[in-house]
């Protein structure tokens, strides 16, 4: 009816799913009392309490029922009449005579208590013809064929009935009719959006305090400075100004956010003495200051405050945290925070990448962890923020053109032949088109001809399954999305439970209901924390490298131009490590020689559909073979580390700065437009780029020729801030193989020993590169994979298939405590047969 019951709505659908469920979702009258403010209810079809109790004769329950709501809900609560008349031979029959008996009841029932008479239909599709694809889909959600006789069936009148249809099913019964369009104008408008909810930081106290601030500054103090550019000068007109501070939380939140920018600004320059020293030179100084008055006026500085106490604390917790990740390496603040370990500005990371000044967005930082470690990261978040405050996000899986295929073709006893036959045909993309199986049936032969094939069964699979493409199939947990609230989550979107399949403990975990982009609009924060597995191996090569060697080594801290290492790339041996072992990538790698670290980050982002037809020319140019041409000798300085070619988002953004003067956020706004090729927006910026190029003096030619290459390759241009942060990964897992062979192979072998191909092709690697991978030992084998005295790698017992880690430590435990075993009979004897039983020896045999 209004915000105050969708909010009440909210609590009662989560509690339903978190406190109430038992085999469904449940509530009852406490909470209903307890949340009913601002709710309509309508006693529902012949599932319904009332019409139930009606059907089942209990009408001393049903009349109680009726005073209880009645009471509770006054006005707002209508009884509610049905007519679900099958007129087809194949439907339920039994439906219609039942909502005959219970709305005889109801009319007298709205007569006695002066309670209003709504008609309704049960919607379960949206139009009449799709009742068979409906007949189909309950067929598949009950796991039942289309010719059981127990199948549930419906009456096949439960669509989306036209107001003409409904008034000739209820004439009889107009005031029915016309108390629908009462409900209709009861309700308000409201809006679900709001802005940013950001979680609370703690700030020290010794800092500051919110009350110290709303004394301290005035709300014109605050407006004058979060309406001003890092320079103070004014840039927005006073409307403008006011809509702004409105976007970030009104004018209530400005104390609060001042405080939080100033406490993020002080953390900001002492990571900034660390990172690039003190004095700082002009341009670092005024980098940090754009970007943290950004943060501030966009209202965000609380966000980096959290994930900087988050990455703060994996780190505590001796988890590895990754370099970066997507945009958020753009940021010079982050880097200074130590949320990152790329240096932006040595690297022309662009911050307006990460966040455009010209308009309000939430930020996205993407956070990897080992995945060791990412479990106990969201735990900690869990305890500091309070379980209510902390949920993942829900993803929803929808039928694709082949599932939709296989489904309808199961459930039509369809041969299974002859479903692979018809899924075989389904494209993986056509160019260019919308994506579905209307599509594939037009361009693919084999499809349009199954869909008008003389066999009703093949006809009817495809006509079903072309109407069930793209329906909900089941629920998910989003890989890494999270949500952390300043509030009860329930206080703003709706949750459930799911399993935690990913955890190492299952069980439980709070979701949200709606999706990631719903998510976004209602305000809410939403933070990606990955598990990256490169991430373990590296830390695993390290404590391989303590162990056999005595060595600690800081893998954010080794060389950048070790000769060793491009040695390795420049000979392709890049199996077992990250991002650069393809048969591809290994062929391109000698024919380019890379001598740098830009030359890594270039073959990383060239190195995929679409500008892979760039790296040839890009590995001539780099061998000397072609001429580094510039079509502006300007342009060198943003194109010179990538020999002429533009290969990165950021390039086209700073170039446009360049030679036309955009603005930040309009060079930004360029990559987004030509990246998703928005052709309005980009017959709108031409223009704008031609008369900027040309007040620089450059000709309309070059500018147009400019223009028109861009607009070929910005498209496949990738981020440059993703590819230098997962380079540098690669850069250290090839300096680890290069210099620490056994250790890092072994770490490698131990983080796939459940895969027996992946392991074959690992010690093959191991011996060309003259390691003996030594077979598994219950007198030297330990769990995982393990260095030798003599360089060598033994084989770890858990990669044994059929024993156990508990089945592993125990025979190490007894080898530990009692010395080595002697021989069969003396292990039989030795170990503990309730953790090592037979099974497990056999498998060790």
């Amino acid at each position: 009816k209004n915000k105050k019951g969708y909010h009440n709505l909210i609590k009662l659908v989560s509690r339903a799913w978190t406190e109430g469920h038992y085999m469904r979702p449940r509530t009852d009258r406490n909470e209903l009392e307890k949340y009913h403010e601002g709710l309509i209810v309508c006693s529902a079809c012949l599932g319904g309490e009332i019409p139930k109790k009606i059907i089942q004769g209990q009408l001393i329950e049903a009349e109680e029922a009726i005073q209880w709501y009645k009471n509770l809900f006054g006005d707002d609560y209508y009884l509610e009449l049905q007519r679900h008349e099958a007129t087809v031979n194949n439907a339920n029959h039994e439906t219609y005579p039942l909502q005959t008996i219970a709305n005889k009841q109801l009319v007298e029932y709205a007569q006695k208590y002066a309670i209003k008479l709504i008609c309704t239909n049960d919607v379960h599709f949206v139009n009449e013809e799709h009742a068979e694809a409906h007949d189909r889909l309950i067929c598949l959600s009950t796991g039942k064929d289309l010719d059981d006789p127990t199948r549930m069936l419906y009456t096949k009148q439960e669509w989306m009935k036209t107001c003409e249809e409904m008034n000739t099913i209820f004439a009889d019964i107009p005031e029915a009719l016309s108390n629908t369009l009462e409900i209709c104008d009861k309700v308000e408008f409201y809006s679900i959006d709001n802005a940013p909810i950001m979680p609370t930081f703690v700030i020290p106290e010794e800092f500051g305090t919110e009350e110290e601030y709303r004394r301290k500054y005035s709300e014109q103090d605050l407006f004058d400075e979060f309406t001003c550019d890092e320079n103070g000068i004014v840039v927005l007109e006073e409307a403008d100004a006011h809509d702004k501070i409105n976007q970030i939380g009104g004018y209530d939140k400005l104390h609060r956010i001042k405080l939080e920018a100033d406490y993020l600004e002080k953390l900001t320059y002492e990571g900034s003495e660390k990172r690039y020293g003190n004095p700082l030179n002009k341009e670092i100084k005024e980098r940090l200051d754009f970007e943290l008055h950004v943060m501030k006026t966009m209202g965000f500085p609380g966000y980096f405050l959290i994930v900087n106490d988050i990455v703060a604390a994996a780190r505590r917790m001796e988890v590895s945290v990754g370099p970066g990740r997507g945009s958020v390496a753009g940021s010079a603040v982050a880097y200074c925070l130590g949320i990152t370990q790329i240096d932006p500005i040595k690297y022309d990371l662009l911050f307006e990448r990460f966040l455009n000044p010209d308009r309000i967005s939430l930020p996205d930082i993407d956070i990897d962890f080992d995945d060791d470690g990412r479990d106990d990261v969201l735990r900690w978040i869990t305890e500091k923020y309070g379980k209510e405050k902390v949920a993942h996000i829900i993803t929803y899986g929808t039928m694709a053109a082949k599932m939709s295929i296989k489904d309808v073709a199961r459930v039509q006893k369809l041969p299974l032949s002859e479903s692979e036959r018809l899924t075989k045909f389904v494209p993986d993309k056509v160019a260019d088109k919308k994506q579905n199986l209307s599509t594939f049936i037009e361009y693919v032969p084999e499809l349009k001809a199954a869909s008008i094939s003389p066999d009703p069964v093949v006809r009817d699979t495809i006509k079903y399954a072309r109407m069930l493409e793209g329906n909900v199939r089941n629920t998910g947990v989003h890989a890494c999305g999270t949500i952390i609230c300043r509030d009860d989550i329930t206080d703003w979107v709706p949750v459930s439970t799911a399993e935690d399949k990913d955890s190492d403990k299952k069980g439980k975990i709070l979701v949200t209901q709606y999706e990631g982009s719903v998510i976004e609009e209602t305000g809410l924060v939403k933070m990606d924390f990955l598990g990256l597995k490169t991430l373990s191996i590296i830390k695993e090569a390290l404590e391989n490298i303590r162990l056999s060697r005595n060595m600690e080594i800081n893998i954010d801290t080794i060389p950048m131009n070790d000769p060793v290492t491009y040695r390795l790339y420049g000979e392709g041996r890049t199996i077992g490590t990250f991002q650069f072992e393809s048969a591809g990538m290994q062929k391109y790698l000698h024919e380019l020689q890379p001598s740098t670290f830009e030359d890594l980050i270039a073959m990383n982002a060239l190195y995929r559909p679409g500008p892979m037809e760039y790296i040839p020319d890009f590995i001539d140019r780099k061998q000397g073979r072609k001429p580094i041409e510039y079509d502006i000798p300007v342009m060198e300085k943003y194109l010179k580390d990538t020999y002429g070619i533009t290969v990165y988002q950021e390039q086209v953004m700073l170039l446009s700065r360049l030679l036309a003067n955009f603005t930040r956020g309009e060079s930004d706004a360029l990559r987004k437009a030509m990246g998703k090729k928005l052709r309005d927006k980009l017959d709108h910026m031409r223009p704008k780029f031609i008369e900027g190029g040309n007040k620089n003096g450059y000709t309309l030619e070059v500018l147009e020729k400019i223009w028109a290459d861009w607009e070929k390759f910005a498209s496949y241009a990738f981020n440059k801030s993703h590819a230098t942060c997962y380079s540098w990964i690669a850069y250290q897992t090839a300096y680890l193989k290069a210099n620490y062979p056994a250790e890092y192979m072994a770490a490698v072998m131990s983080r796939n020993a459940s895969n027996i191909t992946e392991i074959t092709k690992l010690m093959d690697e191991c011996k060309a590169m003259g390691i003996m991978v030594l077979g598994p030992d219950v007198n030297e084998s330990n769990l995982k994979f393990t260095v030798t005295g003599a360089g060598n790698i033994r084989f770890g017992l858990g990669a044994i298939k059929g024993v156990g880690e508990g089945a592993v430590q125990s025979i190490i435990d007894e080898r530990a405590a009692n010395g080595l075993f002697t021989g069969i009979f003396d292990f039989v004897q030795r170990v503990n047969l309730n953790t090592c039983n037979k099974k497990n020896m056999e498998c060790l045999a």
